[in-house]
């Protein structure tokens, strides 16, 4: 097939801000996980699909299944639905209080 590109599990992007290895980062409405440390609008490589331990909201618990979203003003995954993006559900269990949780990315667009 000639019109083929990519998978776009993973995706080349410009940084929407300063993001580190491992962190989350919304761009437009496409959510992922950067694979290595970028400034803002430099290149990085965005993980869309996968399970991955993510920084969330502390004061927050989580059970498994439950839907969860980027807040991206604080740079964390939020029960918390409104002014919030979808990006998947949690796979574990996560304590409040924590710091991070089990997020399983589904790769959707919403």
């Amino acid at each position: 097939m000639k019109n083929y590109i990519a998978p776009g599990e993973h995706i080349t992007v410009a940084a929407p801000y300063d993001v580190s290895a491992g962190g989350g980062a919304l761009v437009g409405a496409v959510f992922g996980v950067a694979q290595a440390d970028a400034v803002s609008a430099a290149d990085v490589v965005l993980v869309r699909r996968g399970a991955f331990e993510l920084a969330k909201t502390s004061a927050q618990a989580w059970t498994v299944g439950a839907k969860l979203y980027w807040d991206d003003t604080a740079k964390v995954v939020t029960t918390t639905a409104t002014a919030n993006t979808l990006i998947g559900a949690a796979l574990a269990v996560a304590a409040n209080p924590s710091a991070t949780g089990t997020v399983l990315l589904d790769g959707a667009i919403r």
